[in-house]
């Protein structure tokens, strides 16, 4: 005995609702993941907390940080401008991070808390930072990429702006993951 178009038609819009309703935990556990990194930067690195680094937006592919103008992130005294120091750490921490979610997003199963366990193992392996111009501003917009992602290591691709919208910084890091 064969099935009907009614009981193929059924069987379809099951299907559907059941892969819809995947697609839904996965969305929720990606949600609470980010939302686990999110936290883990923002309230258990204390150097990020001296930086006083706010995560703006984070997905698997990307972040931005934004952090203000202080006289005590000052290196030149004379122009205001932001220690190097600053920079590249900015630009390291906003590399690392969008390298560390990456690898997350590689991972196939496990409880967002499991994923989130591997960052003990992130740390960066290399950081070449190109200084373009004094850091002087009112706050500063650091954006990262990943240019790939692999099980072990992630390259990813940072700027560094100012409120104007000016380049400061740019900087290429390489990040063990795994």
């Amino acid at each position: 005995m064969t099935a009907g178009p009614t009981e193929d038609a059924d069987a379809d819009a099951d299907a559907e609702a059941e892969a819809e309703a995947e697609a839904e935990l996965e969305l929720e556990d990606d949600e609470a993941t980010l939302a686990i990194v999110r936290e883990i930067f923002s309230e258990k690195i204390p150097f990020n907390k001296v930086l006083g680094v706010v995560i703006e937006s984070l997905t698997f592919d990307s972040a931005k940080v934004r952090f203000d103008y202080r006289d005590d992130l000052v290196g030149n005294f004379v122009r205001g401008s932001l220690h190097g120091g600053v920079v590249s750490a900015t630009l390291d921490l906003t590399g690392g991070l969008v390298a560390f979610v990456g690898a997350l997003k590689t991972m196939e199963g496990g409880t967002p808390q499991e994923k989130t366990a591997r960052l003990a193992n992130v740390g960066t392996i290399d950081l070449r930072v190109d200084y373009l111009r004094p850091g002087i501003g009112k706050h500063f917009i650091a954006t990262s990429f990943i240019l790939r992602a692999g099980n072990k290591v992630a390259v990813t691709r940072m700027e560094l702006h100012n409120d104007e919208g000016e380049h400061i910084a740019v900087g290429t890091g390489a990040y063990l993951v795994g």
